[in-house]
């Protein structure tokens, strides 16, 4: 008997070919009625039902989390006047994240936030310009994601410029 290779309808039948495209995964999380993120290497993690302390006008406080003590920055007071740190059963969680110096922040946010990944060619960098003249000029770049029901905006934001405003 001979060996010869049949071609068989399943075997000339093409796989689709699974190109990679290059992305980044982001923690998305909400502010209000804006959308926010950061990269997923600068979380540390997501605690719920924080104490923060010490609350000041400019919305920063501390939390206790083990060993160590973290700077909450609340981004709903520098966004929106009115903060999430003061109004304690509306922050149910606390996102934790670590900045360049090892330093850790806590955001806190009322809802649980969203890991997505996406694609390197939706992100770009904000203008300086609106930058200068937004609210938070810790947000460095936007991310536009085409959806169904309708298009989103995230504005991602540099954990070593949350501070910057405060």
């Amino acid at each position: 008997m001979k060996n010869t290779l049949v071609n068989s309808k399943s075997s000339s039948v093409r796989r689709p070919s699974r190109e990679t495209v290059p992305s980044m995964r982001i923690l998305v999380f909400g502010i209000g009625n804006v959308s926010l993120a950061l990269p997923i290497e600068t979380i540390s993690k997501i605690l719920k039902q924080t104490t923060v302390y010490g609350v000041g006008l400019n919305g920063v406080g501390i939390a206790h989390i083990g060993e160590r003590e973290v700077t909450v920055v609340d981004l709903h007071e520098q966004l929106f006047q009115s903060s999430l740190i003061d109004a304690a059963s509306l922050a149910t969680y606390l996102i934790v994240v670590q900045n360049s110096q090892g330093e850790l922040y806590g955001i806190p946010v009322t809802a649980v936030p969203a890991l997505r990944e996406v694609p390197l060619s939706s992100i770009r960098v904000l203008p300086p310009s609106y930058r200068d003249a937004d609210i938070i000029s810790s947000a460095t770049h936007v991310c536009h994601i085409e959806q169904a029901e309708a298009p989103l905006t995230i504005f991602m934001l540099d954990v070593d410029l949350l501070l910057s405003d405060t």
